[in-house]
């Protein structure tokens, strides 16, 4: 009793000192992010296939965020460094808290599958199987599966005193086998012995049979279970549990002077440790043998909090071969065809590149498609008047169109430099690989800078015209990554004006050579100015109301982070501006709370795609400020990444930008309002009222739809 009074007083302090920061946590507010992701999948309205696609999402996004932000938390327990989060708890306090609502999730999560998407499974003509659900054909055909293509491939790892532990890949399902001699008594504890084996990652995750009447999924290791006494001959086997490990992902490249190979050599060398981190989360089934958890708790120093039961599926990405499987592949929406961009000629590439002569063309995805941005590249590796091609690349698609449209150009014997980030997290060996490929074929490649990450999205293209030459451009907010262009909403900007080829000449020069211009036109660049620069809006904003000028700010962007820009939107909204925020995922900003940020609404757009898309917009009495662009208001987008804004300044571009602004805050059926006390609420919609989907709306935007309205 005593225990449990101690234990309620110290979640009571907890509790109070959450709630009294002026900042919300940044990995509470990611976990409330997933939460909302979670919430697509309590969404009666999708269908069961939708709802499956965003149970997958929550489980790979959960895995990425014990990667990095539970490994990154471990960086400083581990080596006993002192932490103080955004919610003012220190090191381990934290801890408790942050695994404590992840397995509050996980629960949930595992509730949702089993009493409410499970059920719905035969009604869909699909069944999940367990190996008794099978005919006695079915099983036999199975046995055959496992004799032929599964068993040579197994390797049990046995641990105990003349084997080391094994190093168990991360992300990949194993099974703990623990078994002991025939003739040895149950009692001899000394004579059990603990061994592993991997379920090779390039098998599929389900083993499928068409029954005509339904399809049937057997979890590759319910056929491993059942046969996983044929690698244990003449042994007693006692236990047999899954497991699944997540270990910590995350590293940072140190500045490096040497040569670019040291970068590339010291980038794989710490993707290769990424396999190797300290164990960060374990996910096993209920009837994994207490002694056996013991031996994992003491070998990689973690205790209940880091463990997580699975009683039926202990990997729900394994979703995506149910929902990809031919009989299924059109269960899910489907989005409409995008619309034209307004302005945007139905030409070829010479009739975009006379039509930039004379405007700006606003795209924004996937309402609008990426396709003339490929054929611009593609073009361009053909045309004969174009002489040189910069781009800078973060992620690419598999099979990229990008970097094959680079090739072509650099073997026409146009001049091709690609900054390429290789130090984009998870992406690192693809880029290496495509890196590489661009490099031999001839093109100016470089690694990134040091330890800063290339993220700012920009294309130059110079081309012969007349006597001289014109340069085009590409702003963005988003990958030039033809796939994710589906999926993520992001604008973009194509142009001739010198008013922004000229800045991101410039830019170029800053990041492949030696160059420190002393300002730009219509950028705004990291590192560097952009913190200060978007203080100075901020600020410009809060002296116009307090002259009582009209003022306002909206913000629509990824995560909302950095402290000093936090504080500055607190000084704002105290004197007066009323300011708007969209932020999809992490907001550390507190909004709503008196005498501190009355003034500040923030709501989160989650839906059917990933909000990708960065505005910033500043009212600026009347004479709005527009900028898009990669960053987002973080730490490491300010102090650690090469990020560019770009300003609107095409009127007609302004009123795009506006317009998807206005959108955004009406939107009720995707959006959730944060408040005060860091928890998200759905927006309700009202009776009479009629849904507003952006992601239905944005494909109906025309030339009428334009107006000169402004948000405040």
């Amino acid at each position: 009793m005593e225990d449990q009074k101690r234990l309620a007083r110290s979640q009571e302090k907890v509790s109070s000192t959450i709630g009294q920061s002026a900042y919300i946590s940044r990995d509470l507010s990611w976990l409330a992010f997933n939460e909302r992701v979670l919430d697509q999948v309590r969404d009666s309205q999708r269908t069961l296939f939708d709802r499956l696609k965003f149970l997958a999402i929550t489980a790979s996004n959960l895995d990425e965020f014990f990667s990095i932000r539970v490994g990154s938390l471990y960086n400083y327990l581990d080596y006993k460094k002192e932490r103080v989060d955004y919610s003012g708890l220190r090191e381990w306090p934290f801890r408790q808290t942050l695994l404590s609502a992840i397995q509050r999730f996980h629960e949930e999560r595992s509730r949702i599958f089993r009493d409410e998407l499970l059920p719905q499974f035969p009604e869909h003509e699909l069944r999940l199987a367990q190996w008794e659900d099978l005919t006695e054909e079915e099983a036999e055909s199975a046995i055959r599966h496992f004799d032929r293509t599964i068993f040579p491939m197994l390797t049990p790892m046995v641990y105990d005193q003349t084997h080391t532990f094994p190093s168990l890949i991360p992300k990949t399902l194993t099974f703990t086998v623990v078994t002991k001699n025939q003739n040895v008594t149950k009692k001899d504890q000394a004579e059990k012995k603990l061994s592993f084996i991997q379920i090779p990652q390039n098998l599929p995750r389900f083993y499928v049979i068409d029954r005509g009447e339904e399809v049937v999924f057997l979890p590759m290791e319910e056929i491993v279970r059942h046969e996983i006494y044929k690698l244990y001959r003449n042994i007693e086997i006692l236990n047999v549990s899954l497991l699944r490990i997540i270990r910590n992902g995350d590293f940072s490249v140190e500045d490096i002077d040497d040569v670019e190979d040291d970068i590339i050599d010291e980038i794989r060398q710490k993707v290769k440790n990424r396999r190797l981190g300290r164990v960060v989360k374990i996910a096993v089934e209920p009837n994994c043998s207490e002694w056996v958890i013991n031996i994992f708790k003491k070998k990689w120093e973690i205790d209940d909090l880091n463990i997580f039961y699975a009683d039926r599926l202990i990997d729900f990405s394994s979703m995506w071969q149910i929902i990809r499987h031919p009989e299924f592949r059109d269960e899910l929406p489907k989005s409409p065809m995008p619309v034209a961009p307004l302005g945007m000629p139905r030409g070829g590439v010479d009739g975009i590149f006379s039509s930039l002569k004379d405007r700006d063309v606003f795209l924004h995805h996937p309402y609008n498609n990426f396709e003339p941005v490929l054929q611009l590249l593609e073009q361009a590796a053909e045309d004969p008047n174009v002489l040189s091609i910069k781009l800078t690349i973060y992620r690419v698609a598999k099979n990229s169109r990008v970097t094959a449209a680079l090739l072509k150009a650099a073997e026409n014997g146009k001049n091709v430099a690609v900054l390429f980030e290789v130090k984009a997290r998870f992406d690192e060996e693809n880029n290496i690989r495509e890196a590489e490929r661009l490099q031999k074929a001839g093109c100016f490649v470089i690694h990134g800078i040091g330890r800063f990450k290339t993220h700012t999205k920009l294309l130059l293209i110079v081309r012969a015209e007349g006597d001289g030459v014109k340069r085009y451009a590409h702003l963005s907010s988003g990958n030039y990554n033809e796939d994710t262009a589906k999926l993520y909403t992001d604008v973009g900007l194509l142009t001739s004006n010198e008013k922004y080829t000229s800045d991101v000449a410039e830019f170029f020069n800053v990041i492949t050579g030696h160059s420190l211009p002393s300002s730009y036109q219509n950028l705004i660049t990291a590192p560097g100015d952009m913190r200060n620069n978007l203080i100075e809006l901020i600020r410009a904003e809060a002296a116009n109301a307090k002259e009582g000028k009209t003022a306002g700010i909206c913000l629509k962007i990824n995560s909302l982070e950095d402290r000093e820009t936090i504080d500055e939107l607190y000084l704002a909204s105290q004197a007066g501006v009323p300011i708007k925020l969209i932020v999809r995922g992490i907001c550390c900003l507190r909004p709503g709370r008196e005498g501190l940020s009355e003034n500040i609404t923030v709501r989160s757009i989650v839906g059917e795609y990933l909000e990708h898309t960065r505005l910033f917009y500043f009212h600026n009495d009347g004479q709005p400020k527009i900028y898009g662009g990669s960053a987002d208001l973080m730490v490491r987008s300010f102090d650690k990444r090469i990020e560019s804004l770009f300003r609107l300044i095409d009127p007609k571009v302004q009123q795009q930008a506006v317009l998807i602004l206005d959108y955004n805050l009406k939107d009720n059926v995707n959006a959730y309002t944060l408040k005060e006390d860091g928890s998200y609420k759905k927006c309700p919609r009202k009776a009479d009222e009629e849904p507003f989907n952006i992601h239905q709306k944005f494909y109906e935007v025309t030339e009428e739809s334009l107006s000169d309205q402004l948000l405040f």
